[in-house]
């Protein structure tokens, strides 16, 4: 299961990292031949995306090998490192656009004038920003289907892309129908993608550095967990509950309650029908560490 999960997240990533490069030559091309300032860092960003690819590959693939004697809860928490260097890369891109955004807008305010670009940036546009979004759909599809933060961040690096040629499009169209003083629409609209850019990052980042800080799970979570435990036939009780996630997968330790007069065999039936349900709702590689109780001794 883990070897498939490992090769469906390489397939996508690959393929989106040799759209990337097909793009980045495309839109350089077009950059050029067009005279689009725009356009030549709209083919430099969508080359600068071929690194947050080679991050999901590297940290996807670390994730998914075996617990070993350094790493006995297993490499989950390398795809959530992998979703923090993403959500990183992200941010900075964000704050690149915005930067961009604002010294153009000055530019013009202080009377300068963007030159008007060709009819061949504007198409260059057009084509990336239906193939980047077509990337990031199922990107993002492939990475919620797996479970896989890392995917569905790095989703989000081909839809940055894509805003960003939104940006080039207004700005790069609004000046060959209207005429150059229009071409400050790119700016402006740069500006505006780049703050939900920086938004969806801050998004994703916080959770994955909750995640490495050993956060518990959301409540809601925990009381589900809760509800299965207590749903095993004679659990009297759960206490000293602990959650966290590392990776796709979760960790739960909790202390149940069972009858006194048990034998040791059937308390380890009660907990390993524990074990079971948690597995059945969470998924096979849930790491679980039940510790049973009598209930005379329970705290």
């Amino acid at each position: 299961m883990e070897n498939n999960r490992e090769r469906t997240v390489m397939r996508v990533t690959a393929a989106g990292a040799a759209a990337n490069l097909a793009l980045s030559a495309a839109k350089l091309a077009a950059g050029l031949l067009g005279k689009s300032a725009a356009m030549v860092a709209d083919a430099v960003h969508s080359l600068s995306d071929l690194l947050s690819d080679l991050v999901v590959i590297v940290m996807v693939r670390i994730a998914g090998r075996e617990k070993d004697d350094n790493h006995k809860y297993g490499h989950g928490k390398f795809e959530t490192l992998g979703t923090v260097i993403l959500s990183i890369i992200l941010l900075v891109v964000g704050a690149k656009l915005m930067a961009n955004a604002i010294r153009s807008i000055v530019f013009v305010a202080e009377g300068g004038v963007i030159e008007a670009p060709g009819r061949v940036a504007l198409w260059a546009a057009l084509i990336s920003i239906a193939v980047k979004e077509i990337l990031y759909q199922w990107t993002a599809a492939v990475g919620r289907k797996v479970n896989s933060q890392a995917m569905v961040a790095n989703a989000w690096h081909h839809r940055s892309d894509a805003l960003s040629s939104v940006g080039a499009a207004v700005g790069i169209g609004a000046a060959i129908l209207f005429g150059g003083k229009w071409t400050v629409l790119d700016p402006i609209v740069g500006a505006l993608i780049s703050i939900v850019i920086i938004v969806v990052a801050v998004k994703m980042i916080i959770p994955a550095i909750g995640e490495l800080t050993e956060a518990s799970l959301p409540k809601e979570t925990e009381k589900r967990i809760v509800d299965i435990i207590i749903s095993v036939p004679e659990v009297l009780g759960v206490h000293e509950l602990k959650t966290r996630r590392t990776g796709p997968d979760i960790v739960v330790d909790a202390h149940i309650v069972v009858d006194p007069e048990l034998t040791v065999a059937k308390a380890h039936d009660i907990a390993t029908a524990v074990e079971d349900g948690l597995r059945g709702e969470y998924g096979p590689r849930t790491q679980i560490s039940i510790h049973v109780e009598p209930d005379d001794c329970a705290d």
